[in-house]
């Protein structure tokens, strides 16, 4: 499976336990689940669907967030409040992401009950579950 990664190294403190990343290791990519960030030593214990291995920052990739993304999350579209003008609104349960095209401020916006996050440049699938989860308390999986 193909991921659209971004070529940024990801800064440890974005990184929490429950994330989801892209490895790389021997120029083989492939998607897993942060299970521990060691802050001292800065590498990330990664478990993939073949292993569990600490990971140094550099082998580390972002997965960019597109709507493809965020279906696989159970999150469905609403074509209904989605427009033009009014951005495109992904909702799961009581948490709606509104994205707006580019140039537009915000260019994305988190809603979860009376809390609204307004953000003004694109973010990565592991900062979508810290906001996620630092919103709801629970982890996005």
């Amino acid at each position: 499976m193909k991921h659209k990664t971004q070529l940024t190294m990801i800064s440890i403190h974005e990184l929490k336990s429950g994330d989801t990343v892209i490895t790389n290791y021997g120029g083989a990519e492939k998607e897993g689940k942060i299970l521990q960030v060691d802050h001292e030593d800065k590498k990330v214990l990664v478990a993939t669907d073949e292993n569990e291995y600490w990971y140094d920052l550099d082998n580390l990739l972002p997965i960019h967030l597109t709507e493809a993304t965020l279906l696989k999350l159970q999150f469905h579209k609403d074509e209904a409040a989605s427009s033009a003008a009014g951005g495109t609104l992904y909702v799961r349960g009581p948490f709606s992401i509104r994205w707006f095209e580019a140039g537009h401020k915000p260019l994305i916006q988190l809603h979860y009950r009376d809390e609204t996050r307004n953000l003004n440049a694109p973010i990565t699938l592991n900062e979508l579950q810290n906001h996620y989860h630092g919103m709801t308390l629970y982890h996005l999986e």
